[in-house]
């Protein structure tokens, strides 16, 4: 009895230890600033790297980044003051928009060291939302007719989506089969759309006037965010025809900006006490991460790993770019003794399944 009632301690202690290891794992990590008082992060790719944009220490300037191994890296610009990243792929490709040394602001791909500019359909500004693994850029640009338009810029050229012929349109998100999502202009007002294989399809609303759409995962579904009948923005999931209403974190609105292959949800809500705050969706349930101090927070990205990016509130009522994540850097290192008691764990849990067999 005195050996049973010992293993059972050394049991509970170690997977206590465990636990509490592993829920420390899962927290809001700041990932700081270009030297600047302000950052905030827009995507992640599944090697966790993160891209967004921060001030730096030149006043009323806000440069791209890329943080990657604990470092926050500055990639600066067009030509201009003024640049911030947008998407990033799993080749590491970035996309955003930068002012150039003509004082436009252009959609650029940053490959290799070097930002490239993307140029424009004609008009004097066009912005990089996404980019897929096939190197296919969606985003906004002005026409030559004054018109923002919605393109997909692949091999080189950037094509204008007009089959969507609409006046206006935005597109913000693609996944790897070229599925682009956006929003576009209606008769009463702007609906969300899915443009695949040379078709666009509206994605009508949750009962209100207007939606548009974010992202895109592998599978199809799609998040962004719609009016409902009462008038309220909430998120949705377009999945199977369906738009589904997520509901808030007890507010009266949310918007989802990610979603990842396992159809893990991020974005921003409402709470019941009237702050803005990052959340997760997953199996029903929107969960509040929380901010890093402060009263606010977004998240605006999320890796297949479930590792979430965005933007939040510190102790000193600054914004900075934030990693939410069970993988996050430093993590707590289980103590020697947890380390003892789950190697004995683990050998009695063998001895035992060796005799029953």
């Amino acid at each position: 009895m005195k050996r049973l009632s010992l293993w059972m301690v050394c049991v509970t202690l170690a997977m206590t230890i465990f636990l509490l290891a592993v829920s420390a794992g899962a927290e809001m990590l700041d990932l700081g600033t270009l030297a600047g008082n302000s950052s905030a992060a827009r995507a992640i790719n599944d090697s966790g790297v993160i891209v967004g944009g921060s001030t730096t220490a030149t006043p009323f300037s806000t440069h791209a980044f890329l943080y990657s191994n604990g470092t926050m890296h500055d990639l600066g610009t067009l030509g201009g003051s003024y640049s911030i990243a947008r998407g990033i792929n799993d080749a590491g490709q970035v996309v955003g928009s930068s002012t150039t040394a003509q004082g436009n602001v252009n959609a650029f791909l940053y490959s290799n060291g070097a930002m490239q500019d993307l140029g424009t359909l004609g008009g004097n500004y066009s912005i990089a939302y996404g980019i897929n693994d096939a190197d296919q850029i969606v985003g906004v640009s002005k026409t030559s007719d004054g018109y923002s338009h919605a393109f997909l810029y692949s091999g080189g050229i950037m094509h204008d989506l007009d089959t969507l012929a609409k006046n206006y349109s935005f597109a913000y998100g693609i996944n790897d089969a070229g599925q682009v999502v956006g929003v576009f202009t209606t008769a009463t007002g702007f609906n969300a759309f899915l443009y695949s294989g040379g078709k666009v399809a509206d994605l009508g609303t949750l009962g209100g006037k207007y939606s548009l759409a974010r992202a895109i995962n592998a599978s199809g579904q799609i998040v962004g965010f719609s009016t409902n009948s009462a008038g309220n923005i909430h998120a949705f999931l377009y999945s199977n025809g369906t738009m589904q209403d997520l509901g808030t974190l007890g507010g009266t609105y949310s918007i989802a900006y990610g979603i990842n292959a396992a159809g893990q949800i991020v974005g921003v809500s409402t709470t019941s006490k009237g702050f803005t705050h990052a959340f997760l969706y997953e199996d029903g349930i929107m969960e509040d991460l929380g901010t890093l101090g402060g009263n606010s927070s977004a998240a605006r990205g999320i890796n297949d790993a479930g590792q979430i990016v965005g933007v939040a509130a510190n102790l000193n009522g600054y914004h900075h770019a934030f990693l939410y994540s069970n993988l996050a850097p430093d993590p707590v290192p289980l103590p020697g003794t947890a380390l003892l008691f789950g190697s004995g764990l683990l050998g009695l849990l063998g001895l035992r399944r060796f005799r029953k067999g």
